[in-house]
């Protein structure tokens, strides 16, 4: 399947699109009907009726930005029409929820006719707390965005021409720290005069460089006083005082380099004109002005930054617009200014000086990020952003007179923005990222299937892992084609073919030869039994991990692991967990795969182990003892076991944050906790559960599945000697990707032991 159809596959699985509308209130029963429709609804709508400011408080309008569009500017797609661009349109507002928790109605407006787009927009101010356009033509786009702003009481952002200006100007600023020019001596080339160049100019003459030294290129050259060729109003404000008529001649001797134009559109000898130290944006998607190895390769003085993420310092509109609109919506502002985009700029460029919490630094594979040359902008997945850029273009909307509900305790509100930040993905993105930084031999031994195929694609396109991939090679190959993956260079084994077959036989043999294995079933097991050979790889050292499951049931898969590699010395048995991932937070449950009916030992073993795996994830592990009885209130012998097994991890893990025995209740409400069992070292925020048997734990984490919406990562199978986890029937791409990523960090874990 190629890359193509994944995006089709991704948009129509499933409910269909990116978005749905979720209720915030109860509705399940008559009360709630009433109250949230007739008759009770008309009680806000009269209150709204007397204080229109009360809309606010009475309905989502104060959280609810519309994305408007037409259609005439798509990325990179051009005029593709209002309806081709609701994808993107939903793409926006799935990031506008994912960064700032803000709602978003995407509106797309099948008409070019800008005094149209304007009146619709206006007519529907009473349904929204901001505006954000998008995708909309220049130089259409300026004279919609200005209009709007003088014609309405919300705020109204083009983010095509802002966005990209606030986070390039960020780095910008920091680039000249770096290299101690004054930002009012530097001159500036901006190659591309559409929304983003013509915003670029503007914003950094707002920051100081001289307009005299800002020289705007287009297709057609230099933008000179006198030039009437492909000219307009926008063109012409900043239309410049210069001999120089092509974009190499104003190269010559500048400081600054901001490109929102094409591929390769700057020369290497462009570059060498520049003055000493430049600063070049090459922001051009998806390939670059002039590329970072391009630019260093006669340069080596350059400080380089690009649109992409294979690069430092990138250039990502997801940095701006979701904390820009957070801080204008908390606030109520009636606009957002001049004041508040600068002050976005400023606060991005103060937060890349700061340390770097070593959160952000393993979400980023682990490598040393610090402010310099190639460090001048956050982490586009930094939460720190969010406290940051929202608190200042807030506390600009409040100075500049435009906020409407100031904010009068900041550190409290930074509190608020905390919790919006829920776990979900970053959770898995924490250990892709550690896994990218070392990515390990990972072999499969459904080579064959597709979603193994398809998986293996990812991982070394994101290099994650090292595919090892088993089956008939022809087959496999076949697959390939038809799937239109390109895995040129990726490992192919066949077990009935390999030349280290043998090898593998006698080893196999002479483990297992006094445990009712003769030659000839081992011959046949390590031929026919890929599950078996690819133990085999793992154990002799030749595969870092094995992953597998997604064709055969799962003893199927974990019993030749357990022939051939066995559980760590020490453990009684393997166990076997499922990290849960909820809207706020995440729970680890163990053990929900192997073990039926675990001693009071292996219960303490459980929690111990999974303790030690949740911190993997970044998470400090929080243990509940999981029972029927509360500390005691009921004294039976499951009970007893549970009571037995606490103690145990707390003699054996002093460190830990256990208790038990205790009900599932009890472990997640702190307010039960505080009012009955003050005592208990667990506060009602457990975030390890570890169940009494096999059964209670599997039917739990399905439940929670099924019922209480969590994304499943699993299962994760611990106490093994060396890695190796199991997929299950029905696992998709996605599921493969993230328990890949869990063997590899696995493996790395155990190359440091």
């Amino acid at each position: 399947m190629s890359k193509r159809q994944d995006a089709l596959d991704y948009h129509s699985s499933g409910r269909k699109g990116k978005i749905e509308v979720v209720t915030t209130k109860p509705c399940a029963t008559s009360r709630d009907l009433s109250l949230a429709y007739s008759p009770g609804v008309a009680e806000p709508c009269l209150e709204i009726e007397k204080n229109p400011n009360t809309a606010y408080e009475y309905t989502a309008k104060g959280n609810l930005v519309a994305v408007v569009s037409n259609g005439t500017a798509v990325l990179g797609l051009g005029d593709i029409g209002a309806l081709a661009g609701k994808p993107v349109m939903e793409g926006k507002g799935v990031l506008f929820k994912r960064f700032a928790d803000v709602d978003v109605f995407d509106i797309e407006l099948d008409t070019k006719d800008s005094d149209e787009i304007i009146r619709t927009v206006k007519l529907l101010e009473p349904t929204f707390g901001g505006i954000n356009l998008e995708d909309i033509k220049g130089p259409e786009c300026f004279y919609i965005e200005e209009e709007l702003k003088k014609i309405m009481n919300i705020p109204v952002f083009h983010d095509d021409q802002h966005g990209t200006a606030i986070i390039a100007a960020a780095g910008m600023l920091n680039a000249l720290e770096i290299v101690g020019k004054k930002i009012e001596d530097v001159k500036m080339v901006v190659n591309g005069a559409g929304a983003a160049g013509i915003a670029c100019a503007n914003l950094a003459i707002s920051l100081g460089i001289k307009k005299d030294n800002v020289i705007l290129c287009d297709t057609k050259g230099v933008i000179y006083k006198g030039r009437t060729a492909g000219m307009n109003d926008y063109k012409e404000r900043l239309a410049a005082e210069t001999d120089a008529r092509t974009l190499e001649e104003a190269m010559v001797g500048a400081d600054i380099f901001f490109g929102v134009s094409a591929k390769g559109a700057v020369t290497t000898e462009m570059l060498r004109s520049m003055a000493k130290d430049p600063v070049v944006f090459a922001m051009a998607n998806p390939d670059p002005e002039i590329t970072p190895p391009e630019a260093k390769e006669v340069r080596d003085d350059v400080i380089i930054g690009t649109g992409r993420s294979d690069y430092n310092n990138q250039v990502n509109n997801v940095l701006c617009f979701p904390f820009l609109f957070r801080g204008a919506l908390d606030t109520h502002a009636s606009a957002i200014n001049e004041e508040m985009k600068l002050a976005a700029v400023k606060a991005l460029a103060d937060l890349a000086k700061e340390d770097v919490p070593d959160s952000v630094r393993k979400a980023y594979g682990n490598v040393e990020i610090s402010f310099g040359r190639e460090y001048l902008i956050p982490k586009p997945f930094d939460p720190r952003v969010l406290l940051h850029v929202a608190p200042a273009v807030a506390q600009a909307a409040m100075d500049s007179g435009v906020a409407r509900r100031p904010i009068s305790d900041m550190e409290k509100y930074v509190e608020q923005l905390e919790a919006l930040q829920g776990r979900s993905k970053e959770i898995m993105r924490t250990l892709i990222n550690k896994a990218k930084s070392d990515p390990k031999r990972v072999v499969l031994p459904e080579g064959e299937e597709d979603k193994i195929l398809r998986a293996a694609q990812i991982l070394i396109d994101e290099k994650i892992a090292i595919p090892i991939l088993l089956g008939d090679k022809e087959e496999i190959y076949n697959r390939i084609e038809e799937l239109g993956l390109d895995l040129n260079g990726v490992q192919i084994i066949d077990p009935m073919t390999d030349s280290r077959r043998g090898e593998y036989i006698d080893a196999f043999f002479e483990l297992r030869q006094r445990k009712g294995v003769t030659r000839a079933e081992a011959k046949r097991l390590i031929k026919k039994n890929r599950n078996f050979y690819g133990a085999m790889m793992v154990e002799k050292g030749d595969a870092d991990a094995l992953l597998s499951g997604i064709a055969h049931h799962y003893p199927d898969t974990i019993r030749p692991a357990l022939e051939i590699i066995g559980k760590q010395d020490g453990l009684s048995k393997v166990h076997g967990m499922y990290m849960l991932v909820f809207k706020k937070d995440v729970v680890f449950c163990a053990d929900a795969t192997v073990t039926i009916e675990p001693t009071a030992e292996e219960l303490a073993e459980t929690a111990i182990l999974s303790a030690q795996k949740a911190r993997h994830f970044e998470v400090e592990p929080k243990v509940a003892m999981l029972s029927f009885s509360n500390f005691g209130s009921t004294e039976h012998p499951l009970t007893l076991k549970v009571k037995r097994a606490t103690a145990l991890v707390k003699e054996q893990a002093p460190d830990l944050i256990v208790d038990g025995e205790m009900q599932a209740n009890v472990a997640l409400d702190p307010e039960l906790v505080a009012n009955q069992y003050p005592f208990s070292a667990l506060k009602g925020d457990a975030n390890v559960l570890v169940f009494p048997d096999l059964q209670s734990g599997n039917i739990c984490y399905k439940l929670l599945i099924k019922l209480g919406g969590a994304e499943s990562v699993g299962p994760i199978l611990m106490g093994m000697k060396k890695p190796v986890h199991v997929l299950q029937r029905g696992d998709d791409v996605a599921d493969i990707i993230n328990m890949a990523a869990v063997a590899v960090v696995d493996a790395q874990e155990a190359a440091r032991a």
